[in-house]
């Protein structure tokens, strides 16, 4: 049997340094899950594992795509998928990590069938975004599918600015004719191999505390020299992030820097709780405080493989 340990978690909870600890014990590698690790332009701002971090398991998934490409989280299921496929051929224990919650459910539960939309639709959509922006996106969406809406506004807020994913909610509602959320669910997808998944977490001052000194930290290694590297591509979807967003405000000089490292600090916090609220509507997680022995982890993951094992005996 295959088994894929997943290791989930807020940012700056320690996801990392415990995703190298079980690869180096059970010898495997480690997908990443990280929606903005993806992107090779974008190393400070995106935390991505140190040049020793790298050296202590192999990876996927990071740093491995431009920001100028377009890469959805379809993309991303396909190619994990197929990832997984080749690495359980070496060895039937595989690892990931990551906080990017769609992009974790997406290898872990796959996507639901959607309707083929026709281009003019599209294209309609496309010019009236262009033409009223991301308001009109929001409106249409809200008119169409109330519920989703409405979902979206307090479990995952960010998404509401995002384009890309407003643009296929509203094509789907309009090319339909019915809301986008009634297609949510009704696929069953099979994978080859068993979940196991650890959550890490801490007390919220804790949690608050540490992204603090995260965004400290990558000021230190230099977010905004990388930031003012990228300020000239600011409308592209992969910059649309926490820790970029508030330096471009600054350049353009509708902030102090004070205010948008503040701003930086204060977006990250909440991107955290909003982590952990989709975090722990997931299934069959064994929780545990970020600060617990990873060897104690390790022998919960040992067990919980033994056990398995026993019962297909």
């Amino acid at each position: 049997m295959n088994y894929l340990i997943t290791i989930i978690g807020p940012t700056a909870i320690g996801k990392t340094a415990l995703s190298i600890a079980l690869a180096q014990h059970f010898g495997c590698d480690i997908i990443s899950c990280d929606s903005r690790q993806f992107f090779k332009e974008m190393k400070i701002g995106t935390a991505v594992p140190s040049d020793e971090e790298l050296a202590g398991a192999t990876h996927h998934f990071i740093q491995n795509k431009s920001i100028f490409e377009s890469y959805s989280v379809g993309d991303f299921e396909q190619e994990a998928l197929t990832k997984l496929v080749e690495l359980f051929q070496k060895d039937d224990i595989q690892g990931r990590v990551g906080g990017s919650g769609l992009y974790v459910d997406a290898v872990l539960k796959g996507f639901d069938d959607f309707p083929d939309i026709d281009n003019s639709i599209r294209d309609e959509i496309n010019a009236k975004f262009d033409d009223l922006g991301i308001e009109y996106l929001q409106q249409q969406l809200q008119e169409l599918d109330s519920e989703y809406y409405n979902k979206l506004s307090v479990e995952n807020p960010q998404t509401l600015q995002n384009p890309q994913r407003m643009k296929r909610f509203v094509e789907v509602c309009i090319g339909s004719g019915k809301p986008y959320s009634s297609f949510i669910g009704k696929r069953k997808n099979v994978r080859n191999f068993t979940p196991i998944v650890i959550g890490l977490e801490a007390d919220r001052d804790v949690m608050y505390d540490r992204i603090n000194q995260r965004v400290d930290i990558m000021l230190n290694e230099g977010l905004l020299a990388e930031a003012q590297s990228l300020y000239p591509n600011k409308h592209l979807n992969a910059l649309q992030t926490v820790g970029y967003r508030e330096l471009f405000d600054y350049f353009d000089r509708k902030t102090t820097l004070e205010f948008a490292i503040e701003q930086i600090k204060m977006n990250t916090r909440r991107f955290a709780k909003r982590q952990i609220t989709w975090f722990k509507r997931t299934e069959n997680v064994s929780w545990f405080d970020y600060l617990t022995d990873k060897k104690e982890i390790i022998n919960s993951v040992n067990n919980t493989i033994n056990n398995k094992e026993t019962q297909i005996e």
